[in-house]
């Protein structure tokens, strides 16, 4: 009983300091129309522009991990019907044009400095590798929690490691797939998604899983999730939809 005090203490101590710097986080989430593009292992002099009433303004930045998101917001071009990009380097500038119709928020582009192409959505290959890690991360992060509930029965562990692939997985590539991009509504589909995935583990845990008492197991759940949420905002900063 003691160390089950210690647990949860543990447990709410770590979801209050996390709480709170989450807070800070979404504090400004919500965000106009806009275009974002996104480019791989950007240089740190790239500068992007748009041609905005024949004067380029120069494209917010924004460093997520690996990558860096160049975000223009469109109230300012309502009417626009096509949109002149120009990009720049030390030691190149050229320019991109798009031209098809834009969607009303998600409208994100991805750029191959290489190749200097600008082309919709994001590239399948990094979609999968950040899928992977961010599922790979919060499986391996969910489990230490279930190490400190005690867990240790064989079927327990096959049983946690299926249920979290298969809802890790299905949450992240929704994410990654149909999610907004950005802002509350990310927020609000995490959230959703989440209980989905509360209510269905909750519910193989309590059926399925026989190791300890059905209070222990009810408790893992839930704080399991509502710490792998709050620190699965976190981790969308570094490895990002």
């Amino acid at each position: 009983m003691l160390r089950t005090n210690k647990i949860l203490l543990l447990m709410i101590l770590l979801i209050v300091v996390l709480m709170g710097s989450s807070l800070v986080c979404y504090g400004n989430a919500m965000e106009p129309p806009s275009i974002v593009i996104i480019v791989p292992n950007a240089p740190s002099d790239l500068e992007i522009s748009i041609d905005a009433n024949n004067e380029y303004t120069k494209v917010y930045r924004l460093n997520r991990g690996v990558e860096a998101h160049y975000t223009f917001y469109l109230y300012d071009l309502k009417k626009t019907e096509k949109y002149s990009f120009l990009f720049k380097t030390a030691d190149k500038t050229f320019e991109a044009v798009i031209d098809k119709p834009l969607e009303k928020y998600n409208n994100i582009f991805t750029l191959d400095l290489k190749k200097q192409t600008l082309t919709p959505g994001k590239l399948i290959s990094r979609t999968i590798i950040l899928v992977f890690l961010r599922v790979i991360l919060t499986v391996i992060f969910e489990g230490l929690i279930f190490l400190l509930f005690g867990f240790r029965q064989k079927k327990s562990w096959i049983i946690f490691i299926i249920i979290n692939l298969v809802t890790q997985g299905y949450l992240n590539i929704w994410l990654a797939t149909s999610a907004p991009f950005r802002g509350y509504g990310l927020i609000i589909s995490m959230i959703l998604a989440e209980a989905i995935i509360l209510i269905t583990e909750l519910i193989v845990f309590l059926v399925f899983t026989k190791e300890h008492s059905r209070r222990r197991r009810a408790l893992f759940v839930i704080l399991a999730n509502i710490i792998s949420f709050i620190a699965g905002g976190h981790l969308i900063s570094v490895l990002p939809l």
